[in-house]
């Protein structure tokens, strides 16, 4: 099926194709029909398949540009994630020559800067639930003429202790308002919360595999101690174009960038607690390719889409197959191959077998051996 299949308007297919995209995935297949009708959705579908365009498309065909007016609302729960739907939005716009504005509301950054920005009536709002919240209690953000909200990583931020920021920014907008969900897992808590938010909710679902298929899992056992220089090995071992380390703590991460930074690895942290500017010189860095290999915790990192990102690191086991999930999916997008590769000790390597069993995945145990990965396929090997 194509774009033209699906009724989408010819200037944003031509947007599409200035952004390479020829063909729809399968959950924008089965998003548009049903988004442009405006109904209310749940978009459930693995990490990197483009959930974002499967409901920026049709907000797109829903918002009137001469309407000087809010007329969609997009909550992500980071700000990196905010950042990126922002920018997809402005390409959208631009590429398809369409008059529709959008702003970034988020914390960190000035207020009120935020606010004169609101007073040019944007179309559509992407931010952070506390921040749209406090503009919206405050007057600054009307959302009477609000037709859409999207809730984005809706798994994280329906829950108890995120919901009563969000319920606030969806009874500003009319009642008869479209919702739409997406997230890439499904938490039992949110299901339910969801499912009183909007009854008649359309439950749509693509990609059989709980993982991406073209990423290979691979794990190395080794002593707590020798991780760092286990790392070391591996990033000389497999050169990878971009790669992303993933840890527990804010501090390990710091840590591991300074020991890397020593043996002359372009490495950053993307620390959590850093301020709104370094954290943005860390992104830009690793998508120019200034820098190789970015560190960050789940919190950090969550909902991050870089391109070619072709290894993930789990300097740090994720306990929950789920969190492993949501770290590998950092790799392999859009069709592309990807490695994993998790970094565990004796006790931590026990939750292999229950990744393989939970996610439908293959978990191979690898060894470094003279500079060379020994027990995975050949062409990972120097």
């Amino acid at each position: 099926m194509s774009f033209s299949d699906l009724h989408l308007p010819d200037d944003l297919i031509a947007a599409l194709g200035r952004q390479l995209i020829s063909e729809p995935t399968p959950i924008q297949t089965q998003a548009l029909p049903v988004l442009l009708k405006g109904q209310d959705a749940y978009l459930h579908a693995e990490t990197g398949t483009g959930k974002t365009l499967a409901y920026l498309l049709p907000l797109f065909c829903g918002i009137d540009p001469a309407l000087a007016a809010t007329q969609a609302i997009i909550v992500a729960p980071t700000h990196e994630l905010a950042i990126q739907i922002h920018r997809q939005c402005t390409d959208l716009a631009q590429n398809a020559g369409r008059a529709i504005r959008s702003v970034l509301l988020i914390g960190g950054t000035s207020t009120d800067r935020q606010i004169e920005k609101l007073k040019k009536k944007p179309h559509i709002v992407v931010g952070s639930p506390g921040r749209i919240g406090e503009l919206l209690t405050r007057g600054k953000l009307k959302a009477k003429d609000v037709r859409s909200i999207v809730i984005d990583e809706a798994d994280r931020l329906v829950n108890d202790e995120t919901l009563p920021t969000l319920l606030p920014i969806i009874k500003a907008a009319p009642s008869k308002r479209q919702l739409i969900f997406a997230s890439a897992t499904i938490e039992p808590e949110s299901t339910a919360a969801i499912a009183q938010l909007s009854p008649g909710l359309v439950m749509l679902q693509a990609g059989a595999a709980a993982v991406n298929q073209n990423i290979e899992h691979l794990y190395v056992v080794c002593e707590e101690r020798d991780k760092p220089e286990e790392l070391r090995k591996l990033l000389h071992a497999l050169e990878p174009e971009r790669a992303i380390v993933f840890v527990h703590r804010n501090d390990v991460a710091e840590k591991i960038a300074a020991r890397l930074a020593h043996h002359h690895v372009s490495a950053v942290d993307l620390n959590a607690a850093r301020d709104k500017l370094a954290r943005k010189e860390a992104m830009d860095g690793l998508r120019s390719g200034a820098i190789r290999v970015l560190i960050a915790s789940d919190i950090a990192a969550r909902g991050l889409d870089i391109k070619g990102v072709t290894h993930v690191f789990n300097f740090d086991v994720p306990t929950l197959s789920k969190a492993y999930l949501h770290r590998v999916g950092r790799t392999g997008r859009a069709g592309a191959k990807g490695v994993a590769i998790s970094l565990a000790t004796e006790v931590e390597a026990r939750v292999m077998p229950r990744y393989q069993q939970e996610l439908g995945i293959v978990m191979t145990n690898v060894r470094m051996r003279e500079g060379r990965i020994l027990g995975a396929d050949e062409r990972l090997s120097r």
